[in-house]
């Protein structure tokens, strides 16, 4: 496969991975509940994911830091979320 092809398919994973925790933000500000999710998962993902951002810098890989950096701020909104939600009820 020649690097266009294989642009395209960092780009298809990048996309669905990212938008796979839009319905997780989307119910838990809609329910405005978050207890089904794990803190400790949520944690250990933000790390990884936070992770994934340096090293898609350090190798200058679009498809890499742009999935992730998404993917942080939905993650993060969901963790702010949980906390926030597990606070007010």
């Amino acid at each position: 496969m020649n690097s266009i092809n294989i642009e395209f398919f960092g780009y298809f994973a990048a996309i669905l991975t990212t938008a796979a925790f839009l319905p997780q933000l989307i119910k838990t500000l809609k329910t405005k509940k978050a207890d089904d999710v794990s803190l400790v998962t949520l944690i250990m993902f933000i790390s990884g994911v936070f992770s994934w951002i340096i090293y898609g810098y350090e190798i200058s890989s679009l498809p890499i830091l742009l999935a992730n950096i998404i993917t942080f701020i939905l993650n993060l909104l969901i963790l702010i979320s949980k906390i926030f939600y597990s606070k007010k009820y």
